[in-house]
């Protein structure tokens, strides 16, 4: 392994990648952390321009880039037949491994590294640049789950000096859009149908289109319909079958035109489902719970004594009759002043009930004595309609209501926990 490039001295290797090696190293001058990518020039001539020129144009697109979903690049140099480039380094996971792990992700979370990728390459399309070869193992998910699009070593600028040949295919097979296994030249559009595979990947767990070989898949691309994510995975919902649909159209018109349109969608996608909440469940001998599934992250199932699992719970809660602001609101009509009332009402955007509906109420609200209620009624109503309306509000009426709404919301949150 070598010692040193340029300026920066060699920590240790990360691994190879498409054109070379990738090392860790520092950069002594501002005590900096850096990733560099680096390629082997010792070629034939005219292989040794071709992928100098691509190396070169890998840097110069990413360097153009500055966004927090593209990985940062800092410095561009050469070493004697060792060209490289300076980048951020990132410690996290590729989401090639993630899916490696064998575990179906959260489609939650499925959305939000995809929505991710989709806002960074809306900008590299907004400044020219596509990146030709998303796939998993070039998106690298980091700390806090942001996302970052690594690797644009095949992307092509409007001012390229290299340009691929008609019937040279550049990218991963697996991921490639129609237009690209024709050899056909492409646009941002050729990313969206990539992004729509690693989508439905990520979503079931397997490829849209497979095959024995590089031309199998290839055919599959061109001419095969995958069936929709939710047939395979049940989690997904309806609205995302349309999204990945959209992404994975064979026409270039059915597509997404930008991938900005796609990232809103599956934000507008991520927003529609149910969100989980904490929820624990306390066993009569155990304090173990039952199931805890944290908002925003992976679902967590602690281990419980199947004796215990098909005990009975204990839930406390108030009765299904108590309509919480109903409740409340004829409460205050039969004991609050006018005025308590009034600004009740307000609040809870509820008409100020009649004698009739605290009557016709009564019965539900306490089934043990149907008539206990009602004959309380007149007194208190009487009380209530003592006070004028234009009497100012007696601290016994406001610290009375203040009292209900405290019960009210008590009540509430045992009902929450049931």
């Amino acid at each position: 392994m070598i010692s040193q490039l340029g300026r920066y001295e060699i920590v240790s290797e990360l691994g190879q990648g498409a054109m070379g090696v990738v090392y860790k190293a520092t950069d002594p001058l501002i005590d900096r952390v850096v990733a560099i990518k680096t390629i082997n020039l010792g070629l034939a001539q005219e292989e040794k321009e071709e992928y100098e020129a691509r190396f070169y144009q890998e840097a110069k697109a990413a360097g153009r880039l500055s966004h927090p979903n593209i990985v940062t690049v800092y410095d561009v140099g050469k070493s004697g037949d060792v060209a490289y480039i300076a980048m951020e380094f990132l410690q996290g996971r590729e989401v090639r491994d993630m899916l490696n792990d064998g575990r179906a992700l959260p489609v939650e979370q499925v959305l939000d590294i995809v929505s991710q990728v989709a806002l960074g390459l809306a900008y590299a399309h907004e400044h020219g640049i596509v990146h030709r070869d998303v796939k998993p193992s070039n998106i690298m998910v980091i700390r806090d789950g942001h996302v970052k699009i690594t690797d644009f070593g095949i992307a092509r600028m409007e001012s390229a000096a290299v340009r691929t040949q008609t019937g040279m295919v550049l990218g991963s097979p697996k991921y490639m859009s129609p237009e690209q296994v024709m050899g056909k030249l492409i646009d941002q559009r050729s990313d969206i149908f990539s992004l729509g595979v690693m989508l439905y990947e990520m979503l079931t767990g397997k490829a849209p289109f497979v095959g024995e070989n590089v031309n199998a898949i290839m055919y599959q691309t061109l001419n095969g319909v995958p069936p929709p994510p939710g047939t395979v995975n049940p989690a997904v919902p309806d609205m995302l079958n349309f999204i990945v649909a959209k992404a994975l159209a064979k026409g270039l018109d059915d597509r997404y035109q930008n991938a900005k349109d796609m990232a809103n969608d599956l934000r507008a996608c991520r927003d529609t489902l149910p969100r989980q909440s904490v929820s624990v469940a306390v066993p009569a001998k155990s304090p173990a719970l039952s199931s805890a599934v944290l908002s925003d992250a992976t679902p967590v199932v602690p281990r419980v004594d199947e004796s215990e699992e098909s005990k009975p719970v204990p839930t406390l809660g108030l009765s299904a009759a108590f309509d919480s602001f109903g409740a409340t609101m004829r409460l205050a009509a039969m004991t609050a002043s006018s005025e308590d009332v009034e600004e009740l009402s307000k609040t809870f955007k509820m008409a100020r009930p009649s004698m009739e509906d605290i009557n016709r109420a009564a019965p539900q609200s306490l089934p043990s004595k149907p008539g206990a209620l009602v004959e309380a009624k007149p007194a208190a109503s009487r009380k209530a309609q003592a006070v004028p309306a234009d009497a100012p509000s007696s601290k016994k009426g406001g610290g009375l209501l203040i009292a209900i709404v405290v019960i009210v919301i008590i009540g509430l949150v045992f009902t929450l926990l049931r």
